[in-house]
């Protein structure tokens, strides 16, 4: 963050509010503030219904699964669908999410990604599984993602989140990682966990 608006020293996060009304942002103007300088551009938040949330930083196990998995769909990506790593997610004025992967309509280009055009969303998790398998699901599966995996990235175990309602995915199954992956959007991006190189 600019030294100019924030005293060196000065936490980044806290919980002083808790219990009181907040004032809420939204996405406009949190990119308002990252433009001006405000918020640094390599901060990692997340906006959650108007309330700016620190993401968990990532360790090395989270990021040699994603290079991994980043290159094994990269190569199987069909014509008629697109990838996208840790893009700003927009789901409404006040929400937005940056998982590591989303999959979506080539025709609806990355202008129209939304809830609607996303056919597969991935959150790989080793700080942060909690959070990934508690509210974000409960967000994802009230948007109307079709499909949510979260990979424990320590023990290589996928969660596949199916079937969203209001109050959540009705279907939520383990997989191990020497299991195969399937995603509806497509057969051609299965994978097993335990095959990728991890270097």
């Amino acid at each position: 963050m600019n030294g100019t608006f924030r005293p060196p020293g000065l936490p980044l996060t806290t919980t002083a509010a808790e219990g009181l009304l907040r004032r809420r942002f939204t996405v406009a103007e949190i990119e308002e503030m990252t433009a001006k300088g405000i918020i640094a551009e390599d901060e990692r938040i997340e906006l959650i219904g108007g309330e700016v949330v620190p993401m968990a930083s990532k360790g090395n196990r989270h990021e040699m699964l994603k290079a991994a998995l980043n290159v094994h769909w990269a190569r199987r990506l069909p014509d008629d669908l697109m990838l996208v790593t840790e893009t700003t997610f927009r789901l409404t004025a006040d929400t937005y999410l940056e998982p590591d992967f989303v999959f979506y309509p080539r025709a609806s280009g990355i202008k129209g990604l939304s809830a609607g055009t996303a056919r597969l969303v991935v959150e790989i998790a080793d700080s942060s599984l909690g959070y990934d398998l508690g509210l974000k699901a409960s967000l994802y599966a009230g948007f109307g993602i079709a499909e949510l995996w979260v990979i424990d990235a320590v023990r290589l175990v996928a969660h596949v989140h199916r079937e969203p309602t209001p109050e959540g995915y009705r279907s939520i199954v383990e997989r191990a990682s020497d299991e195969r992956l399937v995603p509806l959007v497509a057969a051609s991006l299965e994978v097993r966990l335990a095959e990728l190189d991890l270097r």
